[in-house]
């Protein structure tokens, strides 16, 4: 275990720095070669200047600067302070997402005519563009009076059902017939089997999607702070950033750094109750994990 955890550290490291060589290779070669592929006089899909790819140590320099001028406050606490409001947000549609996914994974195991019935329905709502149907919550929520950050909520929990609901579905379905047999024998209620069987046998599937919804759910709640007006969370600086990108593009890298981080925090915690939850040979591994949702959604 102590030798598994070594190696996923390194891995993160390597991959942290073998990205960051790109970066700086890629900008390196466009300054010795003017801005073009080498020996060719076709332009780099990306300029390399300054104000298109600022270095690596320039982003996480400006982290520890000014957010503004004239005022003492750092990027880095700014950043942070809008991290945490908007991991608010996301944990609470991850919390609701969550558990319409799984409910909805319990309905259809229980009856085959609600997922004939529902199934395309819930298929088909992962083609709806988020961007047009932030404005639209937000409008809805306005009108009935509603917090603010409910139409966030309720966006980051669109984005972080899907994936609960198919892998639900297909860890429900994952116990053998024997043992299935077995329960019947015993004369157990469709509840005890439930609860007693398939929900045990669905956990390996479940911790694996949830991971995938609270990156989701991080994305929603950034998607919703836009429309919905919030100048708290992390939507409102990267908007921010972006309009002065042309002036210092540091800060809105800095910005999506931010975001990228607080991604990974939440799906660490996620793995931390995994690890609490579930031994280490039970768990789904990610190819699974891709065959089990394909299974799931046909």
């Amino acid at each position: 275990m102590r030798n598994r955890r070594v190696r996923t550290v390194f891995s993160f490291v390597g991959i942290l720095a073998t990205l960051v060589l790109l970066w700086e290779g890629y900008k390196a070669m466009g300054a010795a070669t003017g801005g073009t592929w080498p020996f060719t006089d076709v332009e780099l899909p990306i300029r390399t200047n300054e104000r298109s790819m600022p270095h690596v140590w320039d982003i996480v320099s400006t982290l520890f600067s000014e957010a503004q001028r004239g005022r003492d406050e750092l990027l880095v606490t700014v950043l942070l302070k809008a991290a945490l409001f908007t991991f608010r947000s996301a944990l609470i549609g991850f919390t609701v997402g969550s558990l319409v996914g799984f409910g909805l994974g319990v309905l259809f195991v229980r009856s085959g005519l609600a997922e004939r019935g529902l199934m395309p329905y819930v298929v088909a709502s992962q083609t709806v563009p988020v961007l047009a149907i932030a404005p639209i919550l937000v409008v809805w929520s306005g009108r009935l009076d509603l917090p603010i950050w409910v139409p966030v909520g309720a966006i980051s929990a669109y984005l972080a059902f899907y994936p609960v609901a198919i892998s639900t579905l297909r860890g429900l379905r994952s116990p053998e017939a024997t043992s299935s047999e077995l329960m019947r024998s015993y004369a157990a209620t469709p509840n005890q089997v439930l609860f007693k069987l398939q929900i045990p046998a669905a956990m390996p599937y479940l911790f694996p999607a949830l991971k995938v919804a609270a990156t989701a759910s991080i994305i929603g709640a950034i998607v919703g702070e836009l429309p919905a007006g919030i100048r708290e969370g992390l939507g409102r600086a990267i908007l921010s950033f972006a309009s002065s990108f042309s002036s210092a593009p540091e800060k809105l890298f800095a910005s999506v750094l931010v975001a990228s981080l607080l991604g990974i925090v939440f799906v660490a915690l996620v793995t931390l109750v995994e690890r609490l939850t579930i031994p280490a040979g039970n768990r789904l591994d990610p190819n699974e994990l891709a065959m089990a949702g394909q299974g799931g959604a046909a």
